[in-house]
């Protein structure tokens, strides 16, 4: 059984969208794929149909794990977290002491991170070495490309 997961509502909807595209879209489209790997014969030693089966017993993995994950959310808005500091659900504006850019990251859980949509993982690198600073904090984080250098300049909920 999952543990908690803790989630935007935004973050909810959207996986809630992509259980029903799994259950509905994907489900048809693999066994469809399925059926035409069927009729070209003998499937003993048909790459298509065991690609097709590989790809059902994948979605059908992922469709349990979202269901447990949806079976166990908090919401992140529901939740009594001190505004001062950088904790799950944090929307943060910093500075990069390097390049002098200033960035933006919300801290969401894992399950609904989105780097291109600045979503960061309180998980990732970067996340975890953000955690319970406040305004004003200079930050320095190891990442797998070397070492980043921020400033808290600003968080929001």
């Amino acid at each position: 059984m999952a543990g908690q997961v803790y989630l935007t509502r935004d973050g909810y909807q959207r996986l809630v969208e992509q259980l029903e595209y799994l259950k509905t879209t994907e489900r048809q489209r693999i066994a469809k794929a399925i059926g035409e790997a069927r009729a070209q014969g003998d499937i003993s030693e048909n790459a298509e149909y065991d690609a097709a089966k590989d790809a059902q017993a994948h979605n059908e993995a992922r469709i349990a794990e979202m269901e447990g994950n949806l079976a166990n959310v908090a919401f992140i808005e529901d939740m009594n977290i001190p505004s001062d500091k950088i904790f799950i659900g944090a929307k943060v504006e910093l500075e990069d002491l390097d390049s002098g850019e200033k960035v933006r990251y919300m801290l969401v859980s894992s399950q609904e991170a989105e780097f291109g949509e600045d979503r960061l993982s309180v998980f990732s690198p970067i996340g975890q070495g953000l955690l319970k600073h406040q305004v004003g904090d200079e930050v320095t984080i190891a990442v797998p490309a070397g070492t980043k250098r921020f400033k808290v300049l600003h968080i929001s909920r």
